[in-house]
């Protein structure tokens, strides 16, 4: 079966930077699109940054400029480097994978989540 684990969370201070990897696991044929969301506390999920269809980036304005997405299509993985991080940045970074075609199915598949934690 399909599954996709994130690593790279962590506590860091302001200002720091930290790297989110998302590897996408089992008989794969192709994924369409990879990205990133993120939920705070008493928050909706929200995206942070998608690599579309067509190759196309999508950010959310929040983090335009200190984040980057990008993919490695030959490991199925994502990744997302963030620099200048906020207390706002703090949540659980979500991956998600759509459009994934597998010998165990297709749809929409998400990762359990990795805890981001922004604090002095």
């Amino acid at each position: 079966q399909v599954q996709l684990v994130e690593s790279g969370g962590g506590l860091v201070q302001p200002g720091g930077s930290l790297r989110l990897s998302c590897a996408a696991s089992g008989i794969i044929f192709s994924i369409d699109v990879m990205g990133w969301y993120r939920q705070a506390p008493g928050k909706q999920r929200e995206l942070v940054a998608v690599v579309l269809r067509d190759g196309s980036i999508n950010y959310a304005d929040s983090v335009k400029g200190r984040f980057t997405i990008s993919r490695d299509y030959a490991k199925n993985t994502v990744f997302l480097q963030m620099n200048s991080l906020k207390p706002e940045d703090t949540a659980v970074y979500t991956c998600n994978a759509d459009g994934l075609r597998a010998r165990a199915g297709s749809g929409s598949y998400w990762g359990r989540g990795t805890q981001v934690t922004v604090s002095s």
